[in-house]
């Protein structure tokens, strides 16, 4: 009985299950955020946990529900709809399709021996999935018009694209490489191209929030108003997660497929070397995710004496929160 108490404490609606004020809380929170299974919640069942959640909030609670089946409606919910504006997000978009619906890219991404047409093409690819994931998990308190997404996606991917094939192109013409190295080399070109191109996605995409700023606030939840301060916080934050992210994932496997390629299997198998780098991916994914949106709690806060002054005369509290996307 305590033990299912201290998995499941209390419910309390709107808040995490987790401490989110150390790192191993978020990262617990954010293993249940991109919990793949979630990616197959009917809508029956979908519309029961929202259901379950109205019933918490104006008291018609049912007798006999647990505080688990409330946690499981909330990850249910917080899963699959957007926190600020309650619509669906898409399946390949959605945080826990991030590592399913983005593996084959990160595969894609790290083949060797990639010709202009395939370095292109990944890089598009791969940028063309961040910046629907961006735009999918935005702080949505204000409406983005399209013309600032397509602004967004087209910066994002030429500088992924032009980073890339720049890199290629020196390594390729490098003449103090031999062939053996400038093949390893070429194997981590993906990663500088993908951080920088992170970066602009993030600011590109969501650039209209440093414009407006995004919604603030208090400790009750109640919204105080809109702060340009708030939004580069948040933008700051997303944008550090999108630099860490793809450390792991894009320089931990060319490392330990050059190991393994070496191996009897390998070189008896060469069929399995495609296989084995995958499921080396789909790890390397698999752990980094979590980690890297664990740095910042999603629903971060900041001292409201280093807010706007207008939105300071609206609350008596220290402290003020906002939502800073994913």
């Amino acid at each position: 009985m305590a033990a299912a108490e201290a998995e499941y404490p209390r419910f309390v609606l709107g808040r995490a299950r987790f401490d989110q004020s150390t790192f191993h809380g978020r990262f617990r929170h954010f293993l249940d955020i991109i919990d793949p299974r979630t990616l197959f919640v009917t809508e029956r069942r979908l519309k029961a946990a929202v259901q379950l959640l109205e019933d918490f909030k104006y008291g018609t609670l049912p007798s006999g529900v647990s505080n688990q089946q409330l946690w499981e409606a909330q990850k249910i919910k917080q899963a699959v709809l957007h926190p600020d504006t309650n619509e669906k997000i898409l399946m390949p978009f959605r945080m826990s399709g991030y590592i399913p619906f983005g593996t084959p890219i990160v595969v894609g991404l790290l083949l060797p021996q990639q010709t202009l047409a395939t370095t292109v093409f990944w890089q598009w690819l791969n940028q063309s999935h961040n910046a629907c994931v961006n735009y999918a998990n935005r702080n949505a308190t204000k409406p983005t018009p399209m013309s600032k997404f397509l602004l967004g996606y087209s910066g994002a991917v030429a500088s992924a694209v032009s980073l890339a094939v720049g890199l290629n192109v020196f390594i390729k013409k490098a003449s103090r490489f031999n062939p053996a190295t400038r093949l390893l080399i070429q194997r981590f070109v993906p990663f500088p191209a993908v951080a920088a191109a992170n970066v602009s996605n993030v600011v590109l995409m969501r650039h209209g929030e440093l414009e407006e700023g995004i919604s603030v606030m208090d400790q009750d939840g109640n919204a105080i108003g809109f702060s340009k301060i708030a939004a580069r916080n948040a933008l700051t934050e997303t944008a550090l997660t999108r630099v860490v992210l793809p450390i792991p994932i894009l320089v931990l496997p060319p490392i330990i497929m050059s190991f393994l390629e070496k191996t009897r299997m390998l070189q008896a198998r060469p069929r399995l070397t495609l296989p084995v780098h995958s499921l080396v991916c789909l790890a390397a994914f698999g752990f980094a995710l979590p980690l890297a949106i664990s740095l910042f709690p999603q629903i971060s806060e900041i001292e409201t004496s280093k807010l706007e002054p207008e939105i300071q005369s609206k609350t008596l509290g220290e402290r003020s929160f906002y939502n800073k996307g994913l």
